[in-house]
């Protein structure tokens, strides 16, 4: 950065001319399927048994009709707080066809980070594995997102960086187990509503934006005109928190650190994430009253075009249009944009979801105006932005059919035989977790939201040619290591390898017609998935019989059969391209169904023991988590 330079007369520096800065794209993890309310408690769970008898209260007030989280129903953790951010960068990033490589700045935020220590910045970056670059952890509730944006924004400002990052996450759910609150239940049996309050209240999910110095040449972006941030902990005590107990007089207690043990600052409630309900409106008054102040410095006018407010509940968009109809300052309602209740309160990664979706939505015209608020209920702080839209209107793309779960390749099996009959089962399981993950996968997200490009399309081709490549040689490998007294199955190995032996040729032919350089395809190299995907199966492939690798084919002819034609024809009606520049997703969803009949008569070929079955069933698991890295790692060689 340049410094200023001084007047001759006055020797005072003049006036530094700083940069703008634009959100040049916008990214989003949201873990899982949308989850309904009748739902909630299949994955919570219940409190020793008992349904909640606070639930329907809270989601009545709250107007939240689906949300997501990223555990199970057996309140299993199915990824990591920072692995969800860093699904969101990508996620960004891809759709700014930004390269990890370029990043010089990163700026992360969460509630409550997967750990104590180091700051969550850092276990980000981690999760990224992007170059050395400059880190900042913002720790707090909802407003902490916004302070990543403002710290990014900042940054590229200054022009200390010309490509930051700013992102946040919250993983509340694991907090809100139904086996975390049992010593605590009162002699009714119930939880004090204010520990109970936000089971209903929070869900899980990752945002992630791109800040630049230049916006895109092509399509819209976001210029920060200005963000503001205002701490209120001056005048109120907590009303958000964990790591203490109040006392009904709003007094904070001990922190949980000054426990005797871990145990006990558990067993009197101390970690919970509790809401002290009592001041909760005042969350609301604050936020109306900054925005009366920006109005009043003339740093906004009313004649924004849209209103982007997070607010946690219905109740309080009530709240807040009450005193801005009371004041005469009312926002008209075609104005307020929200999807709290498709997608719920994510907390401070919810300003990320809320504006990701608007900014894909269609409704944005360059010159518009985007008014931010985020008020924070933690020890209440009000952040405000304001954004214009520049560029130039991308076309709007037809609505394409809602995107349904294909279901797990169907294998004809003898039912009667216990350990066919296991195998199928168990085989079942495996495909759908991956096809739980699979739709989040950046590029899968894409293409079902209809938001694919050209460029992604080029990229997924050349990433996938360096693996299919080598797919009938690891075919090949496993038929020499298949002894003679199974010589049917070696012969029916040796088939499949045939078969497969050209197929990296018709990701070449469709590369090149959707204007990518056959040289650049044919001197590729595999990615970080695709090289653990490959040296996986090579690995299995050279074992004496390595029969488990059934299970491999399970899930990658599967994915073929059950999954190609449909991405084919996404890709061909998004993209205005003719069939033969789809050729190998269109000709794998057409004959992967022939080679799973071979997988059937490998099953039912009388091979199958117990010990067989569980090894074919972790190949099956092993081969699914690779090939979901090889998609996810497109383009990092």
């Amino acid at each position: 950065m340049q410094r200023p330079a001084r007047n001759p007369r006055t020797s005072a520096p003049e006036a530094v001319i700083l940069r703008d800065v634009y959100i040049t794209s916008l990214g989003t993890f949201l873990p899982g399927k949308p989850i309904g309310n009748d739902e909630m408690e299949a994955y919570l769970g219940r409190i020793q048994g008992k349904p909640s008898r606070a639930r329907a209260r809270v989601l009545k007030q709250n107007g939240i009709q689906t949300r997501h989280y990223a555990i199970d129903t057996q309140q299993r953790s199915l990824f990591r707080n920072s692995e969800m951010a860093a699904l969101a960068v990508r996620d960004a990033l891809t759709r700014r066809q930004r390269p990890l490589e370029q990043v010089d700045f990163l700026a992360a935020a969460t509630t409550q980070g997967d750990l104590c220590v180091p700051g969550f910045g850092s276990m980000v970056h981690g999760e990224l594995q992007n170059p050395t670059c400059e880190i900042a952890s913002l720790h707090g509730v909802c407003a902490s997102g916004v302070m990543a944006l403002r710290s990014a924004m900042l940054q590229v400002k200054a022009e200390e960086r010309q490509l930051a990052l700013a992102c946040a996450s919250e993983f509340p759910s694991r907090l809100f187990k139904a086996s975390r609150f049992t010593a605590q239940l009162g002699e009714d049996g119930e939880l004090p509503f204010d520990t109970e309050f936000l089971r209903w209240m929070l869900s899980d999910g990752a945002g992630a934006a791109v800040l630049e110095p230049a916006p895109r040449s092509e399509g819209l972006s976001l210029k920060l005109e200005w963000i503001e941030l205002r701490s209120h902990a001056h005048q109120y005590g907590v009303c958000m928190y964990a790591g203490a107990n109040t006392s009904p007089q709003g007094a904070l207690g001990p922190s949980w650190l000054d426990f005797p043990s871990f145990e006990a600052a558990s067993r009197e409630g101390a970690i919970n994430l509790k809401q002290d309900i009592r001041l909760l409106d005042n969350m609301v008054k604050i936020g109306v009253d900054g925005y009366f102040d920006l109005l009043e410095r003339g740093r906004l006018t009313p004649d924004f075009d849209h209103f982007v407010c997070h607010y946690s509940s219905h109740f309080f968009r009530e709240q807040i249009r009450r005193l801005l109809d009371q004041a005469g300052a009312s926002i008209p309602e075609e104005k307020w944009f929200t999807n709290l209740y498709t997608k719920g309160n994510v907390g401070c990664a919810s300003i990320y979801v809320l504006l990701e979706e608007l900014f894909h939505s269609g409704k944005l015209q360059p010159g518009q105006r985007i008014f931010c608020m985020v008020p924070e209920s933690g020890r209440f702080i009000a952040s405000y932005m304001l954004l214009t839209v520049v560029g130039q209107e991308a076309p709007v793309r037809p609505a394409l059919p809602p995107v349904t779960p294909a279901g797990p390749p169907a294998l004809q099996v003898n039912t009667t035989d216990p350990l066919q009959a296991s195998l199928v089962r168990q085989l079942t399981r495996v495909w759908i977790d991956f096809e739980a993950r699979l739709h989040q996968v950046p590029i899968v997200a894409r293409l079902e939201r209809g938001q694919l490009t050209v460029e992604d399309y080029r990229l997924l081709l050349l990433n996938l040619r360096q693996q299919v490549a080598e797919g009938a040689r690891w075919i090949a490998r496993a038929a020499s290591h298949i002894e003679l007294s199974a010589f049917p199955l070696r012969s029916l190995f040796i088939t499949h390898a045939r078969e497969e032996h050209r197929d990296f040729q018709m990701l070449e032919r469709d590369y090149v017609s959707v204007g990518g350089n056959l040289e650049d395809i044919q001197n590729g190299q595999k990615n970080v998935g695709s090289e653990a995907l490959s040296a996986w199966m090579f690995q299995r492939a050279s074992q004496p019989n390595p029969f488990d690798l059934m299970g491999a084919m399970f899930i990658i002819e599967g994915l073929g059969s059950r999954l190609a034609r449909g991405w084919g024809e996404r890709i061909r009606e998004q993209l205005g391209l003719a069939d033969s520049q789809v050729s190998f997703l269109l000709y794998h969803g057409s004959n992967d169904e022939s080679h799973l009949d071979k997988l059937e008569t490998a099953v039912q070929s009388g091979l199958l023991t117990e010990a067989l079955v569980e090894r074919v069933v972790k190949t099956a698991k092993v081969t699914a988590r690779l090939y979901l890295l090889q998609l996810e790692e497109l383009g990092n060689v």
